[in-house]
């Protein structure tokens, strides 16, 4: 068959449809409007603005910013929630560490409890010990914002993980254990935030409870018979510090609120800090950091507020001691009330990487009643016996409360509707508020997740073990309370420990009595707040007295401070135990040999402080590491009247064993190499990509230090190498009458990934005292000098 020519085909088609014109090209459907959308900008040091028309947008761009600065450190977080470390990496091994600056999802500050977990014991603490379901079940009860936000930021790290496969960082580049990841995900992951300062702490102790399938109590070893409180001491002393001060109208320059945000925390862990502003179209716009990867502003400020957090003295948690019905020989049945009541059992297994490739799966079964996951802790009698068991009461295992709590602060609009969020929702899990509003208004409260335990209730025979804050189980009278408008068995924060003045508020993790120097909270009459609060009327840390000393002493010379006067409060480096003890201990510095009248000699000339070129500093720091330890130093007694100023002074029966530490100390420093009058600056640094920087700083609690530094090294020929936990953000917050004028620093950086230009680029600011303006604005934002945006949708 003959084809017909183009020209002819058209020419018979045409004739067929008559004088009618060839019909137009139908319309294309109207495309869906994309379902994830979110605006990305960045501006100096890497700092990511995050604009959306909604929350399921702003967690979707927000992820995206993450996960371009630490996509590794999170990959390898999500494993450790989930449970899966020994499927990936064996269990016997231990949890990333990384050097010289780059991601570990070891978690430094709780080492001292043991939580270090190898992979084998966090993957079963992880999966036994967190409750998917309840978590499931609180997300849906809660608000639609925050599951949009959820399901956002899942779908934002896993579009990166598309767009970037084959290209990540060398140190999850190709590595199967990337995977995308689940809304599920989050809530385990947000979860474990929320366990810092409770179940995280007992981890051993849940692990040594839970038993292999099929093995009967009988098989358990006996341990001591009565509990040990000696073998419990600091066992849940958290370790995790900062400084809060805010400064009101009548403290201030210009009749503001100003804020300075000082918290230590880790500079490697999967708790670093991530600088972020978020905003949500009419309405959320605040600024300042992510904890770890959670979406959401923790600390930071908007237009008309600023909040910075301190971890609390209170207590999260109690214990119960189960009476059990000896009937049932498996001792798994608790009586309450005379009533038997059968243990919940939880089976969890994990997988395991074998030497030859292969997988292998264990599985351990934990116990849990009514009040919580059994526990024991035989060396120090805490035993699951035939007759009794104890078990741990967390109030924040289950608390998804977080992220509302934070959205809510992040909203408010002054001090007075701030504290009216804390009261309504009751969300943060271990942290004190400190804030101040643009007309000059200061907070400081403890409204954490605190079971609600009364004070009659410490005084009555409910209390059976003080030292493990363990209550009597076989009595529903002794359990936690119900109070009117606080979740279940929490006590409500509006009627917790709170001050809100026009002068100044404070805490540096101490009792929440003492949040001004002015005026002593002590709670309401007869008993004040519940012991689970903390104590009262007892010796403050040297970092707090410093605190309130510095704020006291500039105010009563200037009346009204300026952010200038703040940030010199921050970086002025005192060493207050020096301040304390020196004038007493050189004119005790009298004979003895060589090496102690040069010791002496090096600290009479030092400045007193913990900067780069203070000579003095490291003698003092090794030789105060013992000193401190030393019974009854003092020579003035703590007065519960002046908590800032005593005690103080070295009582003359200490005068032997202070010389005899600080010759040590000089001997020590001569071995090492290092001279007793060095510069600090030439032994303390921070190392990234071989390139050294010196910084300044001392310890903290122990030696009285406001701008406090945890090295990764003890002394040696080198000094100190890189911090481990810290001064990690800095924010200083003023008001103008338009908004917010902050300047801050993330002092490690953005990202954990050390070919990133933000690596190690706030380091040096650091070192030289310096802060970084924080735009905020759209106007601030476009003229910063490395502005550059894009649009990311989906």
């Amino acid at each position: 068959m003959k084809l017909l020519s183009p020209l002819l085909l058209c020419t018979v088609l045409l004739a067929a449809c008559g004088d009618k014109q060839a019909p137009a090209t139908a319309p294309l459907p109207p495309q869906p409007a994309p379902r994830f959308s979110a605006d990305l900008a960045r501006t100096t040091h890497g700092v990511a603005h995050v604009r959306a028309d909604n929350f399921i947008g702003l967690g979707y761009g927000m992820a995206y910013a993450y996960a371009e600065d630490n996509v590794c450190m999170l990959a390898d977080s999500m494993l450790t929630v989930r449970g899966e470390r020994s499927r990936y990496f064996g269990g016997a091994a231990m949890p990333t560490r990384g050097a010289d600056g780059e991601y570990s999802v070891a978690i430094d500050y709780l080492d001292e409890h043991g939580f270090d977990l190898k992979n084998e014991d966090s993957d079963f603490f992880f999966k036994g010990y967190l409750d998917l379901e309840q978590l499931r079940a609180g997300y849906a009860a809660g608000s639609q914002e925050i599951r949009d936000l959820l399901e956002g930021y899942a779908a934002g790290y896993n579009r990166f993980l598309r767009d970037h496969a084959g290209a990540l960082p060398a140190a999850c580049n190709g590595k199967e254990w990337v995977r995308p990841i689940s809304v599920d995900d989050l809530y385990l992951l947000i979860a474990e935030k929320a366990l810092h300062a409770s179940g995280q702490v007992f981890a051993r102790e849940v692990l040594a409870a839970a038993r292999d399938p099929g093995v009967p109590l009988a098989r358990r070893r006996a341990g001591k018979t009565a509990p040990n409180p000696a073998m419990l001491a600091g066992l849940f002393k958290p370790r995790m510090a900062s400084n809060g001060l805010a400064i009101g109208k009548d403290a201030s320059q210009n009749g503001r609120g100003m804020l300075l945000g000082n918290p230590h925390y880790p500079w490697t862990s999967t708790d670093r800090f991530y600088q972020v502003h978020l905003t949500v179209s009419g309405s959320y716009d605040a600024m300042g950091v992510m904890l770890g990867g959670l979406p959401i502003v923790v600390i930071g400020f908007n237009k008309d507020v600023a909040w910075t957090h301190t971890v609390t003295k209170a207590a999260h948690f109690t214990t119960f001691r189960l009476a059990l019905d000896t009937a049932d020989p498996s001792g798994t049945t608790y009586m309450v009330d005379g009533v038997p009541v059968k243990m919940s059992a939880k089976t969890v297994a994990v997988d395991m990487l074998q030497a030859d490739g292969s997988i292998a799966s264990k599985r351990k079964v934990f116990y849990f009643s009514k009040h919580g996951a059994v526990m024991v802790k035989p060396e120090a009698g805490v035993n699951w016996s035939a007759t009794q068991a104890y078990v741990l009461a967390d109030a924040n295992r289950n608390n998804t409360r977080l992220l509302e709590q934070w959205l809510a602060i992040g909203r408010a609009t002054s001090i007075a509707s701030m504290k009216s969020s804390l009261d309504r929702i009751a969300g943060l899990p271990w942290v004190n508020t400190v804030a101040a509003d643009r007309d000059g208004n200061t907070m400081y409260a403890d409204a954490s997740v605190v079971p609600a335990v009364a004070t009659e209730r410490f005084l009555s025979d409910c209390l059976v073990f003080p030292a493990l804050l363990s209550f009597d189980g076989a009595r529903t009278g002794c359990g936690w309370a119900q109070q009117d408008g606080a979740p279940d068995g929490i006590f409500n924060p509006a009627h917790a420990p709170a001050l809100m003045r026009s002068d100044y508020v404070a805490n540096s993790n101490d009792g929440y009595w003492l949040a001004n120097s002015k005026s002593l909270l002590l709670g309401p009459p007869p008993f004040g707040y519940s012991p689970m609060y903390g104590s009262v009327g007892i010796a403050q840390g040297l970092r707090t007295r410093i605190g309130f000393s510095q704020v006291d002493a500039a105010l009563a010379l200037k009346q009204q401070l300026s952010p200038d006067d703040l940030r010199e409060l921050l970086f002025a480096n005192r060493i207050y135990a020096a301040e304390l003890v020196l004038p007493d201990l050189l004119a005790g510095c009298t004979g003895g040999d060589a090496v102690l009248a040069a010791a002496c000699q090096v600290l009479a000339a030092w400045d007193r402080r913990a900067n780069l070129d203070s000579r003095g500093a490291i003698l003092f720091r090794e030789f105060w590491n013992s000193a401190a330890l030393i019974p009854n130093r003092w020579r003035v007694a703590m007065n519960p009247d002046d908590p800032v100023n005593t005690p103080h002074g070295v009582a003359p029966s200490a005068m032997p064993a202070m010389l005899n530490a600080l010759r040590a100390a000089a001997l020590k420093l001569q071995a090492a190499g290092v001279p007793l009058d060095g510069k600090l600056g030439d032994y303390q640094a921070d190392i990234r990509n071989g390139v050294r920087v010196p910084v300044h700083g001392g310890i903290g609690d122990i030696d009285g230090s406001y701008n406090s530094v945890h090295m990764g090294t003890a002394l040696n020929a080198d000094g100190y190498r890189n911090i481990v936990w810290g001064t990690s953000y800095i924010q200083l917050v003023g008001f103008d009458a338009v908004g917010p004028v902050a300047q801050g620093l993330l002092v490690y950086g953005q990202s954990t990934d050390p070919k990133s230009a933000n690596y190690a680029d706030q380091v040096p600011l650091y070192a030289a005292k310096q802060l970084a303006p924080l735009p905020f604005s759209q106007e601030q934002i476009r003229a910063d000098s490395n502005y550059r945006s894009r649009g990311l949708t989906e």
